[in-house]
């Protein structure tokens, strides 16, 4: 199958379409795909991934990631277990979290209020937590989703944002079938409060193949966001479909680019 992309201008970076037509076929609607293309849909899948997918199915084409696939990185119940120990603990219901424990943060299923840190992500204990919640319940895209409370982990902080939002030493990489296909700083809106960007390369290797082992085949283009814990270990903050995740401080040239050499030599060995 022909690899191209779908991608929503609207909600893409600045440039990027231009870039991505460079080095792969490039479309704005999904009427214009060729029959029997392998599709990178980037910011296009949601909110109507399944119809998508079936309307390409109709001329011979798929998604880069299946329904199935998207809804095992799009819900972090389901790469929990696949993650667990280098990842935050988390409880998927406030009946189990622990009554003396905390400090914690909440979030939905797929997306997190970060940007209201204070009243909408951390809590100190049980209570506050429950207060949380109920705030998140009543946002109008969480309270949409399953709600989980994962344990605070207190990262290396570079700087603080509004609300007491922590911008931490944190880095984005894009996978394509457990290949790094690029990877950078995260936190693309404050690089200008610090004086020195921090590059990816600073993940240990045997950090990212350990990622590498656990993604396995659960999907063939993801995103995951690590970070750097206050005690110099590593953690997996979070798992994203590699269609819908910004670039972060991701070079678009590079990324496009690897994400052709692969996906040809996929082409090629089928």
């Amino acid at each position: 199958m022909k690899p191209v992309i779908l991608m929503r201008p609207s909600l893409a970076e600045e440039n990027e379409f231009s870039i991505a037509s460079k080095h792969l076929p490039t479309f704005r609607k999904r009427s214009d795909i060729p029959p029997g293309s392998l599709v990178v849909g980037r910011y296009s899948v949601v909110p109507f991934y399944l119809e998508l997918e079936e309307d390409l199915a109709a001329s011979g084409s798929k998604l880069i990631n299946s329904y199935r696939e998207h809804r095992w990185i799009a819900d972090l119940r389901e790469w929990y277990e696949d993650f667990k120990g280098i990842t935050p603990k988390t409880w998927f219901d406030l009946v189990s979290l622990p009554e003396n424990g905390g400090p914690f943060v909440l979030k939905g299923e797929t997306n997190s209020r970060k940007f209201h840190w204070n009243t909408h992500m951390f809590a100190k204990n049980k209570r506050e937590a429950m207060e949380v919640y109920s705030r998140l319940s009543q946002d109008s895209l969480i309270g949409q989703q399953n709600i989980y409370i994962r344990e605070y982990v207190p990262l290396r902080k570079l700087a603080e944002g509004l609300n007491g939002l922590q911008v931490s030493e944190e880095y984005r990489f894009f996978f394509l079938d457990r290949k790094i296909v690029s990877g950078a700083f995260y936190w693309s809106s404050h690089v200008d409060d610090l004086t020195e960007v921090p590059k990816a390369a600073n993940v240990p290797l045997e950090f990212l193949e350990e990622v590498k082992n656990r993604l396995g085949c659960n999907a063939r283009f993801c995103v995951v966001d690590i970070a750097r814990k206050a005690d110099g270990d590593w953690t997996v903050i979070e798992v994203n479909d590699g269609q819908q995740s910004g670039l972060s401080e991701n070079n678009p040239e590079e990324l496009y680019l690897n994400l052709k050499k692969v996906l040809s030599f996929s082409e090629d060995s089928t």
